[in-house]
């Protein structure tokens, strides 16, 4: 039942990079049309709207190589097998537990960190070892404790799960 789950949580990844890179697309064709309009051509030197327009088309072309990377990313990610007596490595679906009860899931991923799933009503974020969590995750195991410094408050999370 884990392989069918997580090979459904690896395609809705790859499906919700996929809309991002349309509507990255799209944004970037129309600033790179706005930075080349003959009505957007300088009259003087403060009039910059061609020179944002030119800004923001950069910025959408360097986003869709961001995206198409993590695309590709997820298309070749192959996930390694976990048990309870697994370590946390880049594919685990993690729940951590805080002081006060509250669980959170979160799917160690290559890429694409801060994107959300939901599975059975439980939402997924996806973070990155790149992250502060997802470094103090990376080589944890069952039951552990993590302590996290956010926003000036340590946080003490139980790992309560490894997928």
């Amino acid at each position: 039942m884990i392989k069918p789950f997580m090979h459904y949580l690896v395609r809705a990844i790859i499906e919700q990079l996929e809309q991002e890179l349309s509507t990255a697309a799209n944004a970037s064709q129309q600033a790179h049309a706005s930075a080349t309009h003959s009505e957007n051509i300088a009259d003087n030197k403060y009039d910059t709207l061609a020179v944002e327009a030119a800004y923001l088309a950069h910025g959408q072309s360097m986003r869709i190589a961001e995206l198409q990377q993590a695309i590709a990313l997820y298309q070749q990610f192959k996930r390694p097998q976990f048990s309870a007596q697994s370590s946390i490595q880049l594919g685990a679906l993690v729940c951590i537990e805080d002081d006060q009860g509250q669980q959170r899931h979160l799917l160690l991923g290559p890429a694409a960190g801060g994107l959300s799933l939901n599975r059975n009503g439980d939402i997924i974020s996806l973070i990155t070892p790149a992250t502060p969590l997802g470094q103090a995750l990376m080589g944890q195991t069952l039951d552990d404790e993590v302590l996290l410094q956010l926003n000036q408050q340590q946080q003490r999370f139980t790992i309560v799960s490894i997928e």
